[in-house]
């Protein structure tokens, strides 16, 4: 049996560090952060959780954290915003920032 799609609210609520990346399909920026995403999430492991939202399929969630320029990153644990930054973050910076925040050791 499958487990229900979780809504935004009840994913940046649990247990598990969340980095949320606010883009756009149209942006040059957005479109370099996604190999950095995928190298972070390779050395983090199950540890933090990488999603991405779409700012003009949801504005409802961009508008709600204020997310005015694309790439948007923002890190969640337990609904509380740990991080935030704006523009492309290097793979190493991500990786210690998410560290530093959450003390993720994997």
């Amino acid at each position: 049996m499958s487990e229900k799609p979780k809504t935004f609210s009840e994913l940046i609520d649990g247990d598990t560090p969340i980095l949320v990346d606010f883009y756009a399909t149209w942006c040059g920026p957005c479109k370099m952060m996604q190999p950095i995403l995928e190298d972070t999430s390779r050395q983090l492991g199950e540890a933090v959780k990488i999603i991405k939202v779409d700012v003009d399929k949801n504005q409802l969630a961009a508008n709600k954290y204020q997310v005015r320029g694309v790439p948007t990153l923002i890190l969640f644990h337990k609904g509380k915003i740990l991080w935030r930054q704006s523009g492309v973050v290097p793979a190493h910076q991500l990786t210690t920032i998410i560290r530093q925040n959450t003390q993720v050791t994997s």
